[in-house]
């Protein structure tokens, strides 16, 4: 062995292992050495030099330290070289692959794995006892330092988002690298490549400390007033970088540095604050290490080591390198990540009812459910659309998949249907034209829907189904009855007909329309989920009693508690509909021929049934309004025009005609004789509207009443 070995100064992170073939393919481990090769403690590890100045004894007698000077040359000096353990000649061949070591807890020497940490005084924290001289520290071996790299790392990259990363960062480095650490990242943080505007604010993300159980002998000296915890004190909230200052030159030149360099030492402040930058220990016990993404930097960690605590090494900065470069990439994809669950989210909810109507004679509940948090969009929807006469359209559908293009796919049927319900087709005319649609998406494009029409007055439902799952009517007594309807075949098969059936929906039953994702999935089939179902609403009816239904809400948190961990694998559309019904005593509806004598007649019958209703108080409003809608009704008609009016929570009138163009408000010059019908009833009703029919038009307006 040459006496005046060279030791190259290492140029990346993968610098070559003393004592390991650079073809072995066991990579970047390290050949740990085995006790019995060690004499004492103060052998185990000569300590290498550091560009501060200090270096750790290491024993003149060990075999594996060079002095390139000769025998009398001092190995603590500054130019004192050294090899790893192992790696002299007779060294013995390992046996076998070192074992890996936990995460988070870096591999150390047997001679002192189960001892206390020694002070800067040479004692142990725990007995007090003095540490010999030249004994393995934490974080001494190149090896040690790859093991901790290693499992901080994988603890980082476990992150999905930015908390579970910037934590994982500060629970992997504290207190095994150091004893506290502060996370400053950019806000707002820049998104994939868009360029930030405004000058660049960073803000503390996140402090980590050791925990005070663990930390018996205290930290850093809190900055006056005292607080419970010296890093609230020790970073500022948010600090502004200004161009051309110390800390932007820190943050431009990306590698990190010891804070004792005058640079770092003069960005302290600009980036805690005068009072925090006065506590951060001297020597090199602090690192500042920047943050960079894929295009720019993101923010800084500072790692910072209390004055007892052995300072860092110049070695360190490569581990503060590759724990900066690991997270800085990691946020850069969480905030990426969260982009596209927030783009998800927002087009899942704008293509799904934000507020379910308010219908007469009808309450609502709806719940949705994603697939997963990694599929937030799908193809399930649903949907409650009024319709003329105080009916309502309950919708639901589910498009093959859970992707944006499903979702894609969903949100132009869900339009279209509300366009084919706005028309008052049959529910039979509305799958037909939904098939057809879906044939002008592409071949390949299929759905299942169920569309029902509820009529309030006369408590019928009328439903239609495109290879849907049956609903399931819970009645008042707690009997839950999957309804028969036909399945038809789904929309974009093409060339099916299909089929409407009619049933009674009584007052106080409770219509369950929902998706397969509900009652289907790897643990069971689609008929034993209806089943199951079928039960627990049963179960859920029978805890009110028989004369009171279950609430809305409640029912529906109960169903969703049916599914067990792994049933979810589908998303899950679910529309509950109480049928409340218009009891015929509060439904008053007439016939009136198209002749001059109508309206007069129509204020007639309007005045005697409010008088009926205990409702005089509205009769000259009604009376007005009643008359100018049948005059504009008449005028144009050629067959019977119809007048009803309904006593719910408010009073609604509704009439009808067999003319298919819509009555449009426009405000009347002073010249005019009419045009001013629809005015009057803009300005005294609660609300008015005009819906065209198959067969003409109905027009409505509603009063509050009492």
């Amino acid at each position: 062995m040459d006496s005046t070995r060279v030791t190259e100064q290492p140029t990346s992170f993968e610098r070559p292992q003393p004592g390991a073939d650079p073809a072995d393919p066991r990579g970047a481990l390290l050949r740990t050495p085995s006790p019995a090769r060690v004499p004492d403690a103060g052998a185990a590890l000569p300590v290498q030099g550091r560009s501060g100045g200090e270096s750790g004894a290491a024993s003149p007698g060990s075999p594996d330290t060079v002095t390139p000077g000769g025998p009398d040359q001092d190995p603590a000096e500054p130019g004192a070289e050294h090899s790893q353990p192992g790696a002299g000649q007779g060294a013995e061949p390992d046996a076998h692959r070192p074992r890996p070591a936990p995460e988070g807890i870096p591999v150390q020497p047997d001679a002192g794995s189960s001892r206390p940490v020694p002070d800067s005084d040479g004692q142990e924290r725990r007995t007090g006892q003095v540490t010999p001289p030249g004994r393995p520290t934490p974080m001494r071996r190149d090896g040690d330092r790859l093991r901790f790299v290693g499992a901080a790392t994988r603890r980082i990259a476990r992150g999905i988002d930015l908390d579970e990363i910037v934590m994982g960062l500060c629970r992997a480095t504290v207190p095994t690298f150091s004893d506290a650490i502060l996370v400053y990242l950019r806000d707002p943080l820049p998104v994939g490549d868009e360029r930030p505007t405004g000058p660049l604010m960073l803000r503390l993300r996140r402090t980590d400390r050791i925990p005070p159980e663990r930390d018996t002998e205290g930290g850093f000296t809190p900055v006056a007033p005292p607080e419970p915890n010296e890093l609230d004190s020790l970073g500022a909230e948010l600090c502004t970088v200004r161009p051309g200052s110390a800390l932007a030159e820190v943050l431009r030149g990306v590698r990190p540095v010891f804070t004792d360099a005058p640079a770092a030492r003069a960005a302290l402040p600009e980036l805690l604050g005068e009072e925090g930058a006065s506590v951060v220990p001297e020597g090199q016990r602090a690192v500042l290490a920047p943050l960079r993404g894929r295009r720019r930097v993101i923010g800084a960690a500072l790692f910072l080591r209390r004055p007892e605590r052995l300072p860092f090494e110049a070695d360190d900065l490569l581990v503060a390198a590759q724990l900066a470069t690991h997270s800085a990439l990691g946020i850069d994809k969480a905030v990426l990540y969260g982009r596209e669950a927030y783009i998800a989210d927002e087009l899942q909810r704008t293509m799904l009812p934000e507020n379910l109507p308010r219908c007469t004679g009808v309450r609502l509940a709806s719940r949705y459910l994603p697939a997963a948090e990694t599929a937030r969009v799908g193809g399930d929807w649903y949907d409650a659309i009024p319709l003329p006469g105080s009916r309502v359209a309950l919708v639901v559908g589910d498009v093959m998949g859970h992707s944006m293009t499903s979702a894609a796919i969903m949100g132009q049927l869900r339009t279209t249907a509300q366009t084919l319900a706005g028309l008052d087709l049959p529910p039979q005319e509305v799958l037909h034209h939904l098939d057809e649609q879906a044939q002008r998406l592409g071949v390949d494009r299929m759905a299942t829907c169920l569309y029902a029409v509820y009529d309030p007055v006369s408590h019928r439902i009328t439903i239609a189904n495109a290879g849907h799952p049956p609903p399931i009517l819970l009645h008042l007594g707690g009997r839950a009855e999957v309804l028969r309807v036909p399945a038809g075949a789904p929309i974009g098969v093409g060339g099916v007909d299909f089929e409407a059936v009619e049933l009674d929906a009584p007052a106080g039953a409770t219509l369950l329309l929902y998706t397969d994702g509900l009652v289907e999935s790897r643990l069971r089939d689609v008929w034993t989920g209806i089943e199951q179902l079928r039960e627990k609403l049963a179960a859920t009816a029978q805890l009110t009693g028989p004369d009171h239904p279950p609430p809305l809400e409640a029912l529906c948190d109960e169903v969703l508690d049916m599914l067990g961990p792994g049933d979810r694998d589908d998303d899950i559309a679910l529309l509950a509909a109480r049928f409340d019904g218009i009891a015929p005593s509060d439904v008053a509806y007439w016939f009136l021929e198209p002749e001059d004598a109508a309206p007069g007649r129509a204020r007639r019958l309007a005045r005697r049934a409010l008088s009926r209703w205990d409702m005089e108080d509205l009769s000259d409003s009604v009376e007005l309004l009643v008359s100018e809608v049948v005059t504009n009704a008449v005028r144009y008609a050629t067959r019977p025009v119809t007048l009803r009016l309904l006593r719910t929570d408010v009073l609604r009138c509704e009439v009808g005609d067999d003319v298919p163009q819509l009555p449009r408000l426009r405000q009347a010059r002073a010249t005019d004789e009419g045009g001013r019908g629809l005015y009057l009833v803009n300005r005294l009703a609660r609300r008015w509207g005009a819906t065209r029919l198959s067969t003409g038009k109905v027009v409505w307006f509603e009063l509050n009443h009492g």
